[in-house]
């Protein structure tokens, strides 16, 4: 028994600090590797936390599915598994770098050099109408530390907030996708993937975020529609016989046009297959071929082929055989040199014009020029189209050729396809449909896995290039680190048998400047937290994981890639189990993001309404669906904060009923409660079991107001009074019945739970054995039998217009159920304030008329 005291009047606030610095004291959910030892792998439960972007804004949407993750772990937990369960912070990547460039008004300019007494401009803010221009440029390593401090304040943050709203994280267990443990284990997976020919290098288009100056992954892209036009262009045939007219929406790549493509099928341009045709504005001759993904129904029907207007280009390019006149740039601006095939001096003063230019003033001058000469028919028809977005830029993306690392992903090799598929098969999905989400993406791969970018603040490819006698890179001379020298950050350390000496020097070796992708990184979360090549006896505890919970969004970025470093590191999928949350909507049913400005951030809601009222609201919500949040009347988060009240309220009164020593059940009502309770406790588990956490939250709270509303008012008058045989059965009830609800709702409603639990018990709720059944041999059609005769009586007293207090001569009961009634008359009498129940058979039970005795004047 507990010696704490029973507040007077129990509330809600403080309970959230109360109760985390208790649990952080206890170590109440650290990770008991010395009992994972002894029970094995199969004693444990391990969870690959999703690990948030630290340099973002925790919204309402984490608090969502982190929740339902928790009540499973906390469930597992209780079940007697020893739980792993670490919290990552994802520091590195495009994100954080545009978070420090606005918070601090700097950017990266890796020519310039350290220095040690650098302040920054600003601190604090967003200062998003900064320009590139007015902010202040800064050296790498000064950018790098910027990024490091901005990212450790904002983990502080999260961390507080994660706490108020109760995960039952191992705060010991923790990881940065930047740290140099996690430098290493990604360097060192690269490594392996490079001996084994998953890594290489290729010279080819990507795509590219000119605003980030970086290449961007298939994965990250997100279409948007943009406004366009269509520019009819006359190219003239090489006979001179006149012109055929393509349709582009892109009339600044004509300098980088490489032919003209047509349907095989379409009998409209099959005569001009394999002729030329010359380009207008540039004279440049270029072929006409056939390929089936031309659109004979869109424009004109033969479209020009550039390098690289599109992703189709892309595919024309590669399988025609095409070659390439890339002539946007990095910087998204017309290269100042012309394609070789731009030969006479008008094309060449044509593309002189446009030459430094963006795309957009390129294309403005452009159709001026075709107008100028004629080539041009018409005016521009405008028209709304999808353009490809990197999902966190603000331009569309260009395609521009770039040296680039890739992972092989099953996109080009069949038998790792169907590997991927196989590993995705084995997973159990909760729920099960978005395992099609993952085969369609899988199935969908167009290219391999492009993990280089060129940016700043990340792990760097560990990698340099051998020069040769000119002092060129030699790019079929990769050279590599040792194992024992990891990490490395190449642009600082020398690759083994060189010296610093010999960088940049013929005959010497140049650094890769490039940095991994921040899923490159982000795929090895079960290695990075479960200890992979640092901590093997840790790995061997906790890997494979037991879960992957996650947001559906990001299946195909997060979800794929780690199945897919994992099927190549070890041949087997990196978890059992699969647990995908749905989208957080707003009102009018749309998805919150910071795009469209509907989000909402939890702190307020947390201290506003208490955290066990928001984790019942993302715990009322089934894995994979969608939920409707609505910060005016948020109408879910009401009903769980008057839950929590009720339960503290509903501990309190059974507490203060004193249970003797020797009580034993043996009045038939109460068996039927704990009988009733019995299959609660049944079916809540067997629903946690199977992920549905919503289903179990029903279960036991449908139970709970039944025992309130009706149980407790019946047996109370029983409970107190010492004198009547049947009270000790009651109480010992009533104090079971508590025992095990604080249990059920321990996953959920997790601090109310613990601090009524900690009335009468030591240790905590959260460490108690989950509940079992009690083996009662009760007949729970009692307490359904009194509970609806209770209501009838309630209705009568209301109909009759009297107080529920006023007393009863004669209360006739019809039901099916007589015996069970008689066996609880004595508390439906004292609960209903009757002198005398008739009981009637009957169909249906109802209270079929009532006597009130007479009233004092």
């Amino acid at each position: 028994m507990s010696d704490a005291q029973i507040p007077d009047k129990p509330v809600l606030e403080g309970l959230e600090a109360k109760w985390d610095a208790a649990w952080t004291a206890a170590g109440t959910y650290d990770f008991d590797r010395a009992k994972a030892a002894e029970v094995g792998r199969a004693g444990v439960f391990s969870v690959d936390t999703p690990p948030p972007t630290a340099s973002g804004s925790l919204h309402i949407g984490h608090v969502f599915s982190y929740t339902h993750t928790d009540v499973k772990v906390r469930f597992e937990r209780m079940r007697g598994k020893t739980v792993f369960y670490p919290m990552g912070w994802d520091d590195n990547g495009l994100p954080t770098e545009r978070r420090v460039q606005n918070y601090y008004g700097v950017r990266c300019d890796p020519s310039l050099p350290y220095d040690p007494d650098f302040t920054p401009p600003f601190e604090g803010g967003d200062n998003k109408s900064t320009k590139a221009a007015d902010q202040r440029p800064i050296s790498r390593r000064n950018f790098i530390e910027l990024c490091e401090r901005l990212t450790a304040e904002d983990e502080k943050a999260f961390e507080a907030l994660w706490r108020d709203l109760g995960l039952s994280v191992d705060w010991t267990q923790t990881y940065r996708t930047i740290s140099g443990d996690t430098i290493r284990t990604s360097q060192s997976a690269f490594l392996q993937n490079l001996d084994r020919g998953e890594a290489y290098q290729a010279l080819a288009p990507t795509l590219w975020d000119v605003d980030f100056r970086s290449a961007i992954a298939q994965a990250e892209l997100e279409d948007r529609d943009q406004p366009a036009a269509y520019h009819r262009l006359g190219f003239h045939k090489a006979d001179g016989s006149g012109d055929v007219h393509i349709e582009t929406t892109r009339p600044e790549l004509l300098a980088a046009c490489v032919a003209l493509v047509a349907h095989p099928d379409d009998e409209r341009y099959q005569p001009l297959f394999g002729t030329t045709m010359r380009t207008p504005l540039f004279d440049v001759e270029v072929p006409v071929l056939a390929h089936p993904l031309a659109q004979p129904d869109k424009g004109s029907g033969i479209a020009m082929i550039c390098t690289f207007g599109d992703v189709t280009d892309i595919i024309w390019w590669r399988e025609l055989d095409l070659p390439n006149r890339t002539i946007i740039g990095k910087d998204g601006r017309i290269v100042a040199d012309a394609p070789d095939a731009i030969e006479t001096d008008a094309a060449k003063a044509a593309y002189a014009e446009l030459a430094g230019k963006t795309v957009f003033s390129a294309k403005k001058r452009v159709v001026e020029l075709l107008q100028e000469s004629g080539e041009m028919e018409g005016d521009p028809r405008p028209f709304t189209h999808a353009v490809k977005f990197f999902e966190k830029g603000d331009r569309p993306l260009e395609i521009v050729s770039t040296r680039q690392w890739y992972l092989r992903n099953g996109a080009r090799d069949e038998s790792l396809r169907e590997r991927l598929l196989d590993l995705g098969r084995e997973i159990s999905w909760h729920p099960d449909f978005m395992r099609v989400r993952y085969e369609n993406w899988t199935n969908g791969l167009t290219g391999d896995w492009l993990v280089s970018r060129q940016r700043f603040f990340g792990v760097p490819i560990p990698v340099w290039y051998a020069l040769d006698e000119n002092g060129e890179r030699d790019y079929g001379r990769v050279l590599t680190p040792d194992a024992a020298s990891l990490p490395v950050d190449p642009t600082t350390d020398v690759p083994p048998g060189y010296t610093e000496d010999q960088r940049g020097v013929p005959g010497g070796f140049d650094a890769e400047r490039d940095i991994f992708d921040t899923w490159a990184t982000s795929s090895l979360t079960p290695q990075l937290a479960g200890g992979w090549q640092r901590d093997e006896d840790l790995w061997k505890l906790v890997a494979p994981f037991d879960l992957r919970p996650q947001g559906q969004d990001i299946i195909r970025t997060w979800l794929f890639s780690t199945l897919l470093r994992s099927a190549l590191q070890d041949g087997r999928s990196p978890w059992s189990d699969a647990a995908i949350s749905g989208f957080i909507v707003d009102p009018d049913r749309k998805k919150m993001s910071k795009s469209k400005g509907n989000v909402v951030t939890p702190a307020d809601v947390l201290h506003q309404h208490g955290s066990d009222a928001v984790r019942y609201w993302a715990a009322s919500s089934r894995l994979g669906t969608d939920a409707a949040f609505d910060p005016q009347n948020p109408t879910q988060i009401k009903i769980g904060r008057r839950l929590a009240i009720k339960i503290l309220n509903a501990a309190k009164f059974v507490l203060s009923f004193p249970v003797p020593e020797d009580a034993e059940v043996t009045h038939a009502l109460d068996a039927s409660m704990l009988a009733t309770l019995d299959q609660v406790v049944r079916d809540a588990t067997k629903a946690l079991e199977a992920y549905d956490h919503a289903r179990a939250l029903e279960i036991t709270e449908s139970f709970f107001w039944t025992f309130c509303d009706d149980y407790l008012e019946l047996v109370k008058e029983r409970a107190y009074d010492q004198t009547d045989v049947g009270q000790a059965s009651a109480a010992l009830s009533l104090r079971i019945a508590l025992s095990t609800i604080l249990r059920l709702f321990a996953p959920v409603v997790s601090f109310a739970s613990e601090e009524a639990w900690s009335w009468f018990n030591e240790g905590s709720v959260h460490h108690a054995p989950w509940p079992a059944p009690i083996g009662s041999s009760g007949d729970p059609a009692v307490l359904s039998a009194v509970g609806e005769a209770l209501i009838g009586i309630r209705r009568a007293k209301t109909e009759a217009k009297v107080s529920q207090k006023t007393v009863v001569a004669v209360a006739t009961v019809a039901s099916p159920h007589t015996a069970a009634l008689r066996s609880a008359e004595g508390d439906l009498k004292a609960v209903g304030r009757i002198e005398t129940i008739v009981f009637e058979d009957a169909e249906t039970t109802a209270v079929t008329g009532i006597e009130l005795a007479p009233q004092e004047a």
